[in-house]
């Protein structure tokens, strides 16, 4: 079983973050001492949606992650952020809109628009369907993938976490065309790309509201921190398409053990969905798969 680390951070400031991100990943016993010559850094930009949405990665909270590995990592890596374009989204100008052009500015890492760089077919067969994805080179050859989801309730897939945010290392824009095998593209683009580490931004949540809630998750396996995401938002991992195919390829482990803050504790404080608010989620999510 994987460790999946809960913290809740005491307040928003910076340094408080920093200091939930450095617990979430003690707990977990990562292992800073190994040599990275390059550290890329994948947050959630699914839209033009501001941080305070619980939408997007909040550039704050990369900015506190990029701290913690220029304070413990002692090979002084390259930090690379990286997005890609997808049908409704330009990544210049996302990276613009949300923050992250002045952050990484101030921070000396640098923005990557997947969809401009160099990369190679690759095929990966999920059940008994073959997909191919364009696989960036800058992923290939990063040292640390570092996966900065968002957890997030949404149509098809139900919820939306680590294994789904890697969906967008894929440097194809036009990704409806994996709708229609929509849980075999997030389980096969998994596959062709390994998340080595998973720091959940959850600081602002969005469910039926958006809350402060103040939440960091860390693991090391993205699918014991989506089955942990999805008991948070009130659902059985074993109902969730994705996480039990990801589970049966290989990628990862469904059976975690929780370290830090009572996973039911947060799971009740979660704004979480209500049958009567269906509708609305149910309108807000078709426009979310549409966009992408």
């Amino acid at each position: 079983m994987s460790l999946v680390s809960i913290v809740r951070a005491g307040s928003s400031h910076p340094n408080s973050v920093r200091e939930a991100i450095e617990r979430s990943l003690h707990l977990i016993g990562f292992n800073y001492e190994r040599v990275f010559k390059n550290i890329v850094i994948k947050p959630n930009l699914c839209y033009y949606y501001d941080y305070s949405t619980g939408e997007t990665t909040d550039p704050k909270f990369v900015s506190a992650l990029v701290d913690v590995f220029r304070e413990h990592v002692p090979s002084d890596p390259q930090i690379l952020i990286v997005e890609s374009d997808a049908s409704a989204v330009r990544c210049k100008h996302a990276f613009k809109m949300l923050g992250y052009v002045k952050m990484a500015r101030e921070k000396n890492a640098t923005l990557v628009n997947l969809s401009e760089e160099r990369s190679q077919i690759a095929e990966v067969k999920i059940g008994d369907k073959y997909l191919r994805f364009r696989i960036p080179q800058t992923i290939l050859q990063a040292d640390l993938l570092v996966n900065v989801p968002k957890i997030k309730y949404q149509l098809g897939v139900k919820m939306t976490c680590a294994l789904k945010n890697i969906y967008g290392c894929n440097a194809y824009a036009k990704k409806y065309v994996y709708h229609r095998s929509v849980h075999e593209a997030i389980v096969g683009i998994n596959k062709l790309i390994k998340s080595n580490l998973v720091v959940v931004d959850g600081i602002i949540s969005t469910g039926i509201e958006t809350r402060k809630l103040g939440l960091v998750m860390a693991s090391e396996d993205p699918v014991a921190i989506d089955s942990a995401a999805s008991t948070i938002l009130g659902m059985n991992p074993k109902f969730i398409k994705q996480i039990t195919l990801a589970d049966k390829e290989g990628i990862g482990s469904m059976q975690f053990v929780p370290k830090g803050e009572a996973i039911y504790y947060i799971r009740d404080i979660f704004p979480r969905r209500r049958i009567k608010n269906k509708m609305r989620m149910l309108l807000a999510s078709i426009y979310m798969s549409l966009m992408e």
